[in-house]
């Protein structure tokens, strides 16, 4: 069983998969103490280190270990590189070695450098390569030690997640596992009973909504947002989306809100929990809003599990 090291771990989406696809998972590093319990919540075989990476020492983790992992995956912080943010750094240069969020990137590296895996994945937004970061990036890997790195663009609707997402995988093994089938809104969340009666499925609670906006979603049609605001260089986003329930649901981010295909209600955590793909026994603890917000960060389940395979393929072939 191939050991695995989770850096930036959040709710464990990333993990998740991996764990599905035969990984043992050794160790999870979270800055957020809430967010590391959720981790601890649902990987209780791995230890869970809740530090600032900042902070951390490979030489701290080579002993919690007991040794190098096989794998190192993470998805370190996007603000700084997601062309969704209207203040992301207009100077590439800045976004990655001087924004305090993009920088994470680099102990990402390090870390990656000092520990020397079989094979790594790091996960963020395509908006990470943009104006010629993908060198940058190239010879922060080279410099310790990777020479061949790829830059996997990968969909997740195009692996059986529910909903819309695009991500980069940079990794030192190519990766590109074959699509599965789509799946919808509504066959992803049917089987679930209504929220406001007693079920014991967790984070399946309704979420407040007032009368006036109660009355505003009412009005909308499917793929209709009640919200539109402006991310980097003007973009329009939207928010507040009645979800269309034969059709893949738009992104699900941190402050994504959906509305329900059929009813006037918010989607509930586990409902948005489904369209990222986790299973109902996987928890996230804190509150709503932070609940929300572990999903919407989190790497699909679905995709995780494809890029897990391809991983497997390769250590496999390499044993």
């Amino acid at each position: 069983m191939f050991r695995l090291l989770d850096l930036f771990a959040g709710a464990g989406g990333f993990s998740r998969g991996f764990k599905e696809e035969g990984f043992r998972i050794e160790l999870g590093v979270e800055n957020m103490p809430v967010i590391a319990e959720t981790y601890a919540a649902n990987f209780p075989e791995a230890k869970v280190l809740a530090s600032d990476i900042r902070e951390v020492h490979s030489s701290e983790i080579l002993k919690l270990l007991g040794g190098r992992p096989d794998v190192v995956i993470g998805g370190p912080p996007c603000e700084g590189f997601t062309r969704a943010n209207p203040r992301r750094r207009e100077d590439p240069y800045e976004r990655l070695y001087d924004d305090p969020l993009g920088s994470l990137v680099l102990h990402f590296i390090r870390i990656v450098g000092d520990l020397e895996p079989k094979v790594f994945v790091m996960e963020n937004v395509p908006g990470i390569v943009d104006d010629g970061l993908d060198v940058l990036l190239r010879r922060e890997f080279a410099a310790v030690g990777f020479s061949k790195i790829y830059f996997n663009i990968l969909r997740a609707e195009d692996y059986g997640t529910p909903s819309h997402r695009t991500r980069i995988f940079i990794s030192n093994i190519p990766i590109n596992p074959p699509k599965g089938r789509k799946v919808v809104v509504f066959e992803a969340i049917k089987d679930l009973p209504p929220p406001d009666v007693y079920h014991g499925i967790p984070n399946h609670e309704p979420v407040p909504l007032g009368p006036r906006r109660l009355k505003r979603i009412s009005k909308l049609k499917w793929g209709e947002p009640l919200v539109r605001y402006r991310g980097y260089k003007g973009r329009v986003l939207h928010n507040i989306i009645r979800l269309h329930p034969y059709r893949v649901a738009p992104t699900v981010m941190g402050s994504s809100r959906f509305v329900h295909p059929f009813e006037d209600r918010l989607l509930t955590v586990r409902e948005q929990a489904r369209l990222m793909g986790f299973p109902d026994y996987h928890v996230f603890l804190g509150g709503r809003d932070l609940q929300f917000n572990q999903v919407g960060e989190a790497v699909p389940v679905p995709l995780a599990r494809a890029i897990a395979r391809e991983v497997k393929k390769y250590l496999v072939s390499e044993a």
